[in-house]
């Protein structure tokens, strides 16, 4: 009697073990109590580091094992120096996600020396939007139309000759004939804005349209700037009578240009892991981190910060992108984009 009791309780406890075994979660176990780094390419303060602030806040729920979050900001060179760190010295074993500036996957194609990383080999997460930029002039530039600026030169601030909007504005001069003079040594957007209120300048190449409806609705609402073109892989549906710089460029080549010039506005603001992240915890963030871009309390927080999240991509999507354009873009179009980059 005894031994069969004993037997029972072995074939129990066996069949018990066995079940734990099936129903065991390696990547919750890997997660639980650990804290994950959000590396963010930009300072403090901007777009890319509040939405990274309200990700962490929201990414615990939704991950197995419910690890921490926490926020660092790494910036440098546009988003580079953190791509770089993320890309070589940070550790692959899923604690550690990229935050970079949407310009840095693509730097490697422009011919920016500093960026030492293989775009293609990260493991991409995802990105809660994607962006929309425009050409945008003070109301009160003599200008109505882009028409208008194939005619009569218009001046755009920048920080600097390799900037984004000294970048578009180059791009938008060449594609569509367009008279824009750069003026550089702004520090950024905000001082820039300033200047077209005092009537330095005439306007700026490069305003998303998520940081204008969260930064200066009232100049939306006020009509105190003029949209004359929209740019990016797709239009923005909100503002319908803005021109998309596809519907107006004919060359192949050009559009081609435009396409591959435009891919960091697709990007939206992207997430990464480095390379050489376990799969099963690369698919576990990709899951965990979309389910937090749809879940209703992230987007209400974001969207009460003003930023725009209302279109998010799977980080499947976001690779598939980056590594399309890399792809795609022929030697020639490369040649054109490294000038459009250093002038």
């Amino acid at each position: 009697m005894i031994r069969s009791i004993g037997f029972a309780a072995a074939a129990i406890f066996s069949l018990t073990a066995v079940a734990q075994s099936a129903t065991a979660d390696p990547v919750a176990d890997f997660y639980k109590g650990k804290t994950v780094a959000i590396i963010i390419g930009s300072p403090p303060g901007g777009g890319y580091d509040a939405l990274a602030r309200i990700v962490a806040k929201h990414l615990p729920a939704q991950m197995p094992g419910n690890p921490s979050v926490v926020v660092q900001n790494m910036p440098g060179a546009g988003g580079i120096v953190s791509a770089n760190h993320v890309y070589t010295n940070a550790a692959k074993d899923g604690t550690v996600i990229g935050a970079p500036n949407n310009n840095a996957p693509f730097e490697p194609l422009f011919g920016t020396p500093q960026a030492a990383f293989d775009a293609t080999k990260f493991n991409w997460l995802g990105t809660p939007s994607v962006e929309v930029g425009m050409l945008t002039v003070w109301h009160e530039t003599p200008v109505t139309t882009w028409q208008d600026v194939k005619a009569r030169e218009i001046t755009m601030g920048a920080s600097g000759a390799n900037s984004t909007p000294s970048f578009y504005a180059r791009l938008l001069n060449e594609t569509l004939g367009l008279k824009l003079k750069v003026i550089v040594g702004y520090r950024g957007q905000p001082e820039a804005f300033l200047a077209m209120q005092r009537g330095e300048l005439d306007g700026y190449a490069s305003v998303f349209w998520s940081a204008l409806k969260s930064t200066k609705p009232d100049w939306i609402k006020d009509k105190k700037v003029k949209l004359l073109v929209q740019f990016g892989l797709e239009p923005e549906p909100e503002i319908p009578d803005v021109p998309f710089i596809l519907d107006l460029v004919t060359n192949p080549e050009d559009r081609l240009l435009i396409q591959a010039a435009c891919a960091p506005l697709a990007a939206g603001r992207p997430y990464m892991f480095p390379p050489g992240v376990p799969a099963e915890r690369v698919a576990a963030m990709r899951k965990a981190l979309f389910a937090t871009f749809k879940d209703a309390r992230f987007v209400e927080e974001a969207t009460k910060t003003g930023l725009d999240v209302k279109s998010p991509r799977t980080g499947e999507q976001l690779a598939a992108l980056i590594e399309r354009i890399y792809k795609e873009t022929s030697p020639a179009l490369v040649a054109r984009l490294k000038k459009l980059n250093n002038p």
